[in-house]
């Protein structure tokens, strides 16, 4: 099994909580009250006009950009941008699923044991500042990467034993266990080059506000509420189809919003609230704006605490699995802007299986009074469930009282969920100490493979049936869970490197969770892009965080 290091794991749940907390800020809908034509805040600064000659696209955001340093760098602004500024080993071209080689010429050659990967190199590739690249400045990149100590380098550190430069153009990766996933961690936007001439190796030594890499776009200019990016034009693939890109970040959804509703912005990414995106939805007809949707890959799921009564009992958690109504949580959270989520994995994965909606359905209360009638539960011995959510998280308030309402109107007295906020940084320091029985939370993957949506919630390092999991991917996510055939399971499909036999091990993984419930998968969210007229390429893609390179005028293009 390949648990994240204890010293890895308060770290790397903030991260993910700060992650749930920006996405919860940006999703919500109802509570923030903006109308079809929200007014522009006072704070807010002016937007950026499209240049008036060239093939320049303006892009806004209202993500905070918190560095742009890939051995810090662990949030989703960052991903997407490094994904234009950087190059990787290995990347998935538009429109497939398929990795292919992007730094290396071919895939990995692995060794028998599935411990040492050797990858050729392209050569001629230069770095923004005109150094070469070669097989020594890679392995520089990717030893930063773990060494520096930065949010994401557990990622390869915990798989990593060790890379070096076999040749010039010829790299060498010793793993510490066998991974099948392993070239998919790869295509992670943080593992990609920067040159050696402007980086350094030691812990905490970041550089957040700039970058030296060797892809597309080159950085003109890093400031607070905009960047810069220019064509990089000794690039050694193909150019992009624009003459770069402007981006302006605004303080507010209703400040994006107006933005792009006047014309101010070619294209709005990240985001806007379910209520804006219905408005431009309806006035994109009449506009000629595009609107650009694709399921994404985070998913909203419910955290049980198996350890703590009454959820140590599996057929209490079962009911609960029969109580979810996803259809009717969806309609009051995020109506038309999520789908309904079945298992952990999300469905952008041909692993994927729904394996909740064969065993549970939904809203299906009179298999959940049944379930609980056995365990002794009824009005006059009500279940009592602690919901927590974070009280940041306006999405989640939604959330957790729409399942408090399912719960009274479909089984009355016989279940009562007592909803409880917390701060999200105190959750963070407690969820892994079993403070909570119960959590609502959402997941963003690392790198595109089902492993990303199985290991972390169910693998245990340390721990036993009746202790619960002490050490391991299930503690950090307070669950607890342990499990001896998921541990196995999970061991196996990492080093299973066959397509479909790993595929029937995910399957056995999915069985596993729907049979003992220590999460309840709620819902899978949509990605949204929006295009005014004129403006081709815009492409949202489940392997490929939101690729720059295919935008382009046609008015400037075509004239």
């Amino acid at each position: 099994m390949f648990p994240k290091p204890s010293r890895h794991w308060q770290q790397w749940l903030a991260s993910r909580l700060k992650w749930g907390r920006w996405f919860a800020l940006v999703c919500t809908c109802c509570l923030l009250a903006i109308a079809c034509n929200p007014q522009p805040q006072a704070d807010s600064p002016s937007p950026t006009p499209p240049p008036e000659i060239g093939d320049r696209i303006v892009l806004g955001t209202t993500s905070k950009l918190r560095t742009l340093d890939p051995a810090d760098a662990y949030d989703l602004s960052s991903g997407y941008l490094l994904n234009n500024l950087g190059d990787r080993l290995y990347a998935y071209p538009l429109g497939t699923q398929d990795i292919q080689p992007q730094l290396a010429t071919a895939l990995p050659t692995v060794s028998d044991d599935g411990l040492t990967y050797t990858v050729p190199l392209r050569q001629g590739v230069k770095f923004h500042d005109g150094t070469p690249f070669d097989a020594e400045a890679m392995a520089f990149s990717l030893r930063r990467f773990m060494e520096n100590g930065g949010q994401p380098s557990f990622l390869l550190g915990d798989i990593i034993d060790s890379v070096e430069a076999t040749g010039e153009y010829e790299l060498t990766f010793s793993l510490k266990q066998p991974f099948a996933g392993f070239t998919a961690l790869l295509t992670f936007p943080g593992a990609c080059a920067v040159s050696p001439q402007h980086y350094q190796i030691g812990p905490g030594a970041f550089q957040p506000d700039t970058f030296v890499g060797t892809g597309r776009y080159r950085l003109a200019n890093y400031g607070p509420d905009s960047l810069t990016l220019e064509v990089f034009e000794d690039y050694w693939g193909e150019k992009p189809a624009n003459d770069g890109i402007d981006l302006q970040r605004f303080t507010s959804e209703g400040n994006l919003y107006n933005a792009f509703r006047t014309g101010a912005i070619d294209v709005g990414y990240e985001t806007l609230d379910p209520d804006q995106i219905r408005s431009l939805e309806t006035m994109a007809p009449e506009r000629g704006w595009q609107v650009i949707s694709a399921n994404g890959n985070s998913v909203t799921y419910w955290t049980l605490n198996t350890q703590t009564p009454p959820l140590d009992n599996v057929k209490v958690r079962q009911a609960l699995a029969f109580l979810v109504d996803r259809p009717a949580l969806i309609d009051r959270v995020s109506p038309g802007q999520a789908e309904p989520l079945y298992s952990l994995i999300p469905n952008t994965f041909d692993v994927s299986e729904a394996v909740f909606q064969t065993r549970y359905g939904d809203g299906k209360a009179e298999e959940a009074k049944a379930l609980l009638a056995e365990e002794g539960y009824d009005a006059d011995n009500p279940l009592t469930i602690e919901v927590w959510y974070p009280s940041g998280s306006p999405v989640r308030v939604m959330l957790a009282s729409t399942l408090k309402a399912i719960a009274e109107r479909e089984l009355g007295e016989i279940v009562q969920l007592e909803l409880k906020s917390v701060e999200f940084t105190t959750a963070t320091a407690n969820i892994d100490k079993g403070v909570y029985q119960t959590f609502l939370t959402n997941w963003f993957l690392d790198f595109f493979d089902p492993d990303n949506y199985v290991q972390p919630f169910l693998s245990c390092s340390e721990g036993s049936p009746l202790r619960g999991c002490v050490s391991g991917g299930s503690q950090a996510q307070g669950s607890f869970y342990y499990n001896d055939r998921a541990n196995a399971a999970i061991d196996r499909q990492r080093q299973e490197r066959d397509p479909q036999k790993r595929k029937a091990i995910f399957s056995e993984i999915q069985q596993i969770l729907a049979e003992e419930v220590p999460y309840i998968p709620l819902f899978q969210n949509k990605e949204y892009a929006f295009a005014q007229a004129g403006i081709e390429g815009v492409q949202l893609q489940p392997a490929q965080p939101f690729p720059l390179w295919e935008i382009r005028k046609t008015n400037a293009s075509d004239s």
